[in-house]
């Protein structure tokens, strides 16, 4: 008996008991659904975030206040330093702007509420000025109308730019916002321009967002301080590690920061929280490993369970063959066979049941903003494995069934 009639041999084996290998396929396709879809969903997870981030651009940094704790080091509390205030945003631009692209931002509201009419939005607008650089350095696109002009940054008038989630709530999907007048934190202004869809890895926090112009954002705030932060963007992203030094360098003369002192203010790349994700997409890619291997192993449990229950069936045809000059080795070789078979046709169809159930849930988390993902790298994986279970699964029964006398197989009932 060679070796591709002894693979005929376990194909026909296995057409013979369909509805078994088909169980047993089940059990396989369920575990590798779990590995490659939980792999799949963190994947997605992770191409949304980076769609979030795609528009920061890595060659750009923000200069924003010093984030506080209110704990105690060495006996000593933590120094609380001042918010950086306009004339500093404004002095910091001036001095560094031959260098790079500067905008400046301040969030006049957080939780505003917008009218138009009778419709109003839910309190959780962020309503900010911005001067004629912000939204283009963090990839605010405009769908219609136009940005802000040189008079409306000037003369701080009551214009406004907003997103789509405010024009859906206000609107509705067919109406027509431009030139209208929305009510914002009591005042009337007229929308100029519409925001293209951003999204959010946060749930579409940049669609529930109003702009307005700095000054104008200033003028309402009259009676209360702004904190401001600032953008620069780098020209050349080979050099925003030495730009950012000299830009710490000029804030600090800014903010009169005395030498051997640490920064009053907090400088960090825009792409920094998107490596962030990464590192805890990687985690959970780790988890999600874990937790389809171990699913896998299960099946691997069971997959051999019924390759013993065969091997008894069979005991008799085992003898037959044996007694036909079949050797121990072609023996295993055939139940081995039979076990990567049933393996790999239980991985396909678990992998098309990943791509699927993964992107699916992917969209779901994400608000339909996740890419759909064919993952190639974990589907190798997936297939890998299936091929190790098989053969992890089979190689016990196999050496029982090579072992069996022949005398004794052909007696038994």
């Amino acid at each position: 008996m060679n070796l591709l009639e002894n693979f005929r041999e376990g194909m026909r084996s296995i057409q013979a008991n369909m509805l078994r290998t088909t169980l047993t396929a089940l059990i396989i396709a369920i575990g590798v659904t779990a590995l490659v879809g939980s792999l799949t969903v963190i994947d997605g997870i992770q191409s949304s975030v980076n769609n979030s981030f795609a528009g920061l651009g890595a060659n750009a940094f923000d200069l924003r206040n010093r984030e506080i704790f209110k704990i105690r080091k060495d006996g000593e509390k933590e120094k609380n330093y001042p918010p950086i205030d306009y004339r500093e945003a404004k002095l910091y631009k001036e001095k560094f702007g031959h260098s790079a692209i500067i905008g400046i931002k301040t969030n006049v509201s957080m939780s505003a509420e917008v009218k138009f009419e009778s419709k109003k939005t839910n309190p959780n607008s962020r309503v900010m000025g911005t001067d004629d650089h912000f939204m283009d350095i963090k990839g605010y696109k405009i769908s219609a109308g136009r940005v802000f002009s040189t008079n409306d940054l000037q003369l701080a008038t009551n214009v406004c730019i907003v997103g789509v989630d405010i024009v859906d709530q206000l609107f509705g999907k067919k109406g027509n916002p431009l030139d209208k007048e929305i009510n914002i934190l009591g005042q009337k202004f007229k929308i100029i321009g519409l925001l293209e869809k951003k999204g959010s890895m946060m749930g579409g926090g940049d669609d529930r967002v109003i702009f307005m112009p700095l000054e104008t954002g200033r003028k309402m705030a009259e009676g209360r301080s702004l904190t401001f932060d600032i953008v620069t963007s780098v020209p050349n992203i080979t050099d925003i590690d030495n730009v950012m030094e000299e830009a710490r360098g000029v804030m600090r003369v800014v903010r009169e920061d005395k030498i051997g002192q640490p920064d009053s203010f907090s400088i960090e790349r825009s792409d920094s929280l998107a490596k962030q994700s990464e590192s805890i997409t990687g985690i959970l890619r780790v988890a999600g490993f874990g937790v389809g291997f171990i699913t896998l192993l299960g099946a691997a449990i069971a997959l051999m369970n019924i390759m013993l229950v065969s091997v008894t069936e069979r005991t008799q045809e085992i003898g037959i063959r044996k007694s036909l000059g079949a050797t121990p080795y072609l023996i295993r070789l055939q139940f081995l066979i039979e076990a990567v078979v049933i393996c790999l046709l239980g991985g396909l169809g678990g992998i098309v049941l990943a791509i699927i159930i993964g992107n699916l849930f992917a969209q779901l988390l994400m608000s339909g903003t996740a890419s759909f993902i064919i993952p190639w790298f974990w589907m190798s994986i997936g297939i890998s494995v299936c091929v190790i279970v098989g053969l992890f699964s089979g190689i016990y029964p196999a050496y029982k069934a090579s072992k069996l006398d022949p005398i004794e197989s052909l007696r038994y009932e």
